[in-house]
């Protein structure tokens, strides 16, 4: 009979005891896990919400004499390595309803050309709050070096950097995924 009595106090004990406050190596704070069942904040950003977002411009082409990527676009972005077409002049990818997927993605192509051979991977990650890494879709059948398709999808609104890699070198942009 005493070890009843004694796990009944120690029960009574333990219940009256309130949260307990963390220390300073413990955070309040919880880290954003990325998980497949990841839900999207409910307040949708605007426009005005773009602003907050270091985007990167395009910067046009090459000087004459360098390697050009693309005949013409003033939508180009890149360096010595490798460039991207289309940046937005206002660096906001606008998704109309076209671009949404079935899983609620923002779905964005975009045209790489690889001046160092190499098989192109992208990765990207979002800037301004916690997501899921971005998905691409990069086919095979562009040989090493030269023009590379691409299809993107960002699973959430806001703020992502975006980095294409071939042959160890590195191209990185900012961009602002918005629903209109």
């Amino acid at each position: 009979m005493r070890i009843p009595a004694a796990l009944l106090l120690l029960g009574l004990s333990l219940s009256g005891c309130g949260e307990v406050a963390p220390t300073k190596s413990e955070s309040t704070e919880a880290s954003p896990a990325v998980t497949d069942s990841f839900e999207p904040s409910a307040s949708p950003l605007t426009l005005a919400d773009a602003a907050t977002c270091a985007s990167t411009k395009p910067s046009g082409l090459p000087v004459d004499g360098e390697e050009r990527p693309f005949s013409s676009s003033a939508l180009a972005y890149g360096n010595s390595h490798l460039w991207v077409v289309p940046l937005q002049e206002d660096g906001v990818i606008h998704a109309d309803s076209g671009s949404i997927e079935p899983d609620g993605s923002i779905a964005s192509k975009f045209g790489w050309w690889r001046i160092t051979p190499g098989s192109l991977a992208i990765t990207g990650r979002r800037l301004d709050g916690p997501a899921p890494p971005l998905r691409a879709s990069i086919p095979d059948g562009y040989g090493s070096s030269g023009f590379q398709t691409s299809g993107v999808s960002f699973p959430t609104e806001g703020c992502w950097e975006v980095t294409g890699t071939v042959g160890g070198e590195t191209l990185s942009f900012v961009t602002f995924v918005l629903r209109t």
